[in-house]
């Protein structure tokens, strides 16, 4: 069989308009690093074999001289050009990779806390699974609402998890997931179904159950200024 090989793919293509900043999320600064540098620290530090960064479109030089040529990130292979959805700009990663693969990560690159632990985790999980997600149980309560906003039930908090990144999968489902997905993406636009995650691809497509894996209630998205505050105090 030889050697398993996984390869992670960052999505940094995201324009983060909640940001309230001329400057992509990704490219902020927490404690004088892009937020970027401290997901691909943590993949080029742990099992993972090569990484292939997806950046928005014009971004590509600008990445390789000052995100990979300036933190030195060997396990770097390939700058992408993202695509108009969070979907897309997976497809592309995944048509990107030419070399021996077995696994693949998919990872938000504005999460900047994903950490070894993490990885090992949800790569143990996925030799067993064929498919697992990080998250964390949550805290609150969750009511459902109606049309009308009032409350329309109110499910088992118990459980009821929060999906973060790494979302994880073997390399042959997740492609024939995504190439299901794009086949059929206009009929789903019309169905008005919104892919906001890759599990729910392979949900969706390929009829396998996906494993929860536990994530970290500090690997949170930044999406907001006040995100940015509350990673300061965590790095």
């Amino acid at each position: 069989m030889g050697e398993i090989r996984a390869t992670a793919i960052v999505l940094a293509a995201g324009q983060g308009k909640r940001m309230q900043s001329n400057v992509h999320k990704q490219y902020l600064l927490i404690k004088d690093k892009p937020v970027l540098y401290y997901s691909l620290k943590a993949f080029e530090e742990s099992v993972i074999d090569d990484i292939i960064l997806v950046v928005g479109e014009g971004e590509e030089d600008f990445c390789q001289k000052e995100i990979l040529h300036k933190y030195g990130f060997h396990k770097i292979r390939a700058i992408e050009c993202g695509g108009k959805e969070r979907y897309h700009s997976v497809a592309c990663g995944i048509r990107t990779i030419n070399w021996k693969c077995d696994y693949l990560f998919i990872h938000d690159g504005a999460r900047p806390f994903v950490d070894d632990a993490m990885i090992k985790r949800a790569y143990d999980e996925v030799k067993r699974s064929r498919a697992c997600v990080v998250g964390m149980p949550v805290k609150d309560t969750i009511k459902i609402a109606d049309e009308k906003g009032y409350v329309a039930g109110t499910p088992d908090r118990s459980r009821i998890w929060q999906i973060q990144t790494p979302q994880v999968f073997e390399r042959q489902l997740i492609t024939a997931a995504y190439e299901k997905l794009l086949t059929e993406e206009k009929k789903l636009l019309a169905d008005g179904v919104v892919v906001t995650d890759d599990a729910m691809v392979v949900e969706y497509f390929m009829n396998t159950p996906v494993k929860l894996v536990q994530g970290s209630y500090e690997n949170i998205k930044i999406t907001t200024p006040e995100d940015l505050k509350i990673a300061e105090t965590f790095i």
